[in-house]
């Protein structure tokens, strides 16, 4: 029986330790798979030891106050890994936490698989070597990732990237213009203002002042916005009442919205790629602290923040960044989008990025090199 001690820190691993569970429960029934997850974890049927959400900590102050928690944590995965003995450790993005507790793994003798290692090729370049000399074996879902651990002597494997299964329309066109509330002659322009509230009140009220700018210039435009379950309504109501245009809020289905609208304005992050994927020219916006930024500036290796302009090596969606980011060039961009010829050419050139993400299938042949490296152990 293949035992996988599996660890994932936050929401967004959990859904990944997730998906890896039930695959690796489907290639090998007789698998136990147990550690570090949330509901997700649970309902693919691996048993969560420890409920990350007692331990999610953002922030250096907030890290510095959960220092002796998270002490006691790693404490904790020791001794399961002495008393459970498994094959292999997986660690589910969660570096800092994971990147630890992988060393006591080694140092019991227990293969370190890293599916999502640490973002080396965004910045701290040296984490790819020091990950390098942890693992058995490192699963990249990003192709230019992949060829910086490859660089850094890691056994690495570019094992393509779990949102080409996942971004996926549940309903027919037309099923899903009627979800949306779209008339015939009228193009959606999508607000994607984030799902954390710092995101939402740095973004949110610049998208907006952009609204009668497009409107002016596009009078049968209407505007809707896809609000993520983790912004409280109330908030965003509160926002929305000072929009000088209309403003549609949906909740759910969100690849159907994406799909059925022309254009969107959407903040930094992993659902600009979701968008991209779903065929949709986004305008790429980013506000942070000038701190955060000036730190961006002199340490992170790469040209663009978007996801789709990285994959492409050029920008293919206009990104608006910290003082660039006024709604003047927000409805610039979206207009230009709105022209037949533009939407063309954008749609052509997402379509080139997203192929780099790799066939469909990523976590089925993540859940095979995760046994093989359990066997390897055997």
């Amino acid at each position: 029986m293949t035992k996988v001690f599996i660890s994932a820190g936050e929401a967004s691993g959990d859904l990944h330790a997730a998906a890896l569970t039930r695959a690796i429960l489907q290639q090998d029934p007789s698998a136990q798979v147990f550690g570090m997850g949330g509901e997700a974890l649970a309902a693919a049927g691996g048993e969560v030891v420890f409920n990350y959400k007692e331990y999610s900590v953002m922030g250096f102050v907030e890290v510095l106050k959960a220092l002796p928690r998270l002490l006691g944590l790693k404490k904790a995965f020791r001794r399961l890994m002495e008393e459970r003995k498994p094959d292999v450790f997986v660690t589910v993005d969660y570096p800092d936490f994971n990147m630890r507790v992988a060393k006591e793994a080694k140092a019991l003798g227990i293969p370190v698989f890293s599916y999502i290692p640490p973002s080396a090729w965004a910045w701290r370049r040296g984490r790819a070597k020091m990950v390098a000399g942890l693992c058995t074996k490192v699963a990249c879902i990003y192709p230019f990732a992949a060829r910086v651990y490859e660089e850094a002597g890691a056994p690495v494997e570019f094992v393509g990237n779990p949102l080409v299964d996942i971004v996926q329309p549940e309903m027919s066109p037309q099923e899903a213009e009627a979800f949306l509330g779209k008339r015939p002659g009228h193009p959606v322009v999508l607000l994607l203002p984030g799902s954390r509230v710092k995101e939402i009140t740095g973004v949110l009220p610049v998208m907006l002042q952009a609204l009668p700018l497009i409107k002016k210039q596009r009078p049968e435009v209407d505007f809707v916005l896809q609000k993520a379950p983790s912004i409280d309504r109330d908030l965003l109501d509160s926002l929305l009442a000072r929009s000088p245009e209309s403003v549609k809020v949906v909740e759910g289905h969100n690849y159907d919205v994406m799909t059925a609208s022309d254009a969107a304005l959407a903040t930094s992050g992993t659902v600009t790629l979701e968008a991209a994927l779903c065929g949709l020219p986004s305008v790429i916006c980013y506000r942070a602290s000038a701190l955060s930024i000036f730190l961006a500036r002199h340490l992170v290796y790469v040209k663009y923040i978007g996801l789709p302009n990285i994959l492409a090596g050029k920008e293919i969606l206009p990104e608006l960044i910290q003082e660039n980011m006024t709604p003047e060039r927000m409805a610039s961009a979206v207009l230009a989008f709105l022209e037949p010829e533009g939407a063309r050419s954008v749609r052509r050139e997402l379509q080139q990025a997203v192929a780099k993400l790799g066939k469909p299938g990523a976590v089925d042949r993540t859940a095979a090199l995760i046994l093989e490296t359990a066997k390897e152990k055997e």
